[in-house]
């Protein structure tokens, strides 16, 4: 589009990000503009999975970290080895479902992130019903190949939008908000087996 950017039109599918169950199809519109700003996106998507069974992955998931007295602090997750600790795979689900917000708002044209590892993970215990965590995440960017580290501190509730604040070591800014728009599921990320939309 003349003084605008690069439109591409993109038909793809999605899984679920926990069993790899087909999840449903999308179609969409990415204009990524000429100057620096996230990518302006239109979608729609046919959703295969039943959205009362998604509400009831995030409330299990939500439950298993709610109720806890003593907050949960973890490191490298996965570990050096690829595995995560089963008592970890909420704390994993919750990591990139917020860096998915970082990625989208850092990626350009030429330049996309996946997730590679938690670095850390520290969760505030809060008294009113909002789930709240500090992460250290390292994104490694593509096609560059360097590894970037990035703070996040994320709050959810399930039906909200993930509200997610951060700041990436690559960057000389504040702290950006990167918190999503429209309500969101921790459990049912998509994923593209090591690619990023």
């Amino acid at each position: 589009i003349p003084d605008s950017g690069h439109k591409y039109y993109l038909q793809f599918t999605t899984e679920d990000y926990k069993t790899g169950e087909n999840a449903g199809s999308c179609l969409a519109t990415v204009l990524y503009p000429k100057k620096k700003t996230p990518p302006v996106v239109n979608i729609k998507c046919t959703e295969t999975k039943d959205q009362k069974k998604i509400q009831e992955e995030d409330n299990r998931l939500y439950q298993k970290l709610r109720h806890r007295t003593k907050p949960i602090i973890a490191n490298n997750i996965p570990d050096s080895y690829g595995n995560i600790k089963p008592a970890l795979e909420p704390v994993w689900a919750l990591a990139v479902a917020g860096s998915s917000y970082i990625m989208w708002e850092k990626s350009t044209e030429n330049v996309g992130y996946s997730m590679a590892q938690v670095k850390s993970a520290k969760q505030w215990i809060r008294k009113d019903d909002f789930i709240e965590f500090d992460f250290t995440v390292l994104l490694h960017e593509i096609p560059t190949q360097e590894i970037i580290s990035c703070h996040m501190r994320l709050i959810w509730l399930p039906g909200h939008p993930l509200n997610v604040k951060y700041f990436c070591d690559s960057e000389n800014q504040g702290l950006e908000d990167g918190s999503g728009m429209e309500s969101g599921s921790a459990t049912g990320m998509l994923h593209e087996r090591g690619e990023n939309f």
